[in-house]
C-alpha cells in the first residue's frame, strides 16, 4: 500500500541503484531500509513539517535527518531527484511564492493621492 507522499514501485525501481548498499559489515544495530528513509525524507519535504513531527512509522526523526545530511553531502540526493525529475509531469508542478521576500521599503510608504478632476 502506497501512502501519501511515498514513492511508487516504479519510482523506487528507478532510484534504488543510486542509493548506497544497505548491508554493511559494521557492528551494532543494522541501519534502516533505504526505501523507508527516502520515503521519510519525501514526507518531510512535501508536508513542510518540522523533522520532529515525522510520523513514528519512519523511525526516529534524528536517524532520518542524519542520513538525509549524509546523502546531501555525498551528492546522492542530487542524483535521486535528477532521475525522478526526468519523468515529472508538468500537471504536478507547484510553485510556492510564500517564501519570496519583499524589499524593506516596499511597505509603509506614503501614497500620493492624485485627484482626478474633469
Amino acid at each position: 500500500m502506497t501512502r501519501r507522499y511515498e514513492l511508487t514501485d516504479q519510482e523506487w525501481e528507478q532510484i534504488a541503484p543510486l542509493l548506497p548498499p544497505e548491508k554493511n559489515s559494521r557492528p551494532g544495530r543494522p541501519s534502516k531500509d533505504n526505501r523507508l528513509m527516502i520515503n521519510a525524507m519525501i514526507w518531510i519535504a512535501r508536508s513542510g513539517a518540522p523533522w520532529r513531527d515525522l510520523p513514528e512509522r519512519y523511525g526516529s526523526w534524528n536517524s532520518v535527518y542524519s542520513r538525509f545530511r549524509k546523502w546531501i553531502e555525498d551528492g546522492i540526493l542530487d542524483n535521486v531527484f535528477r532521475v525522478l525529475s526526468l519523468d515529472a509531469e508538468l500537471d504536478e508542478l507547484f510553485l510556492d511564492a510564500t517564501i519570496v521576500k519583499a524589499h524593506q521599503h516596499s511597505a509603509g510608504a506614503k501614497r500620493r493621492h492624485i485627484s482626478i478632476t474633469k
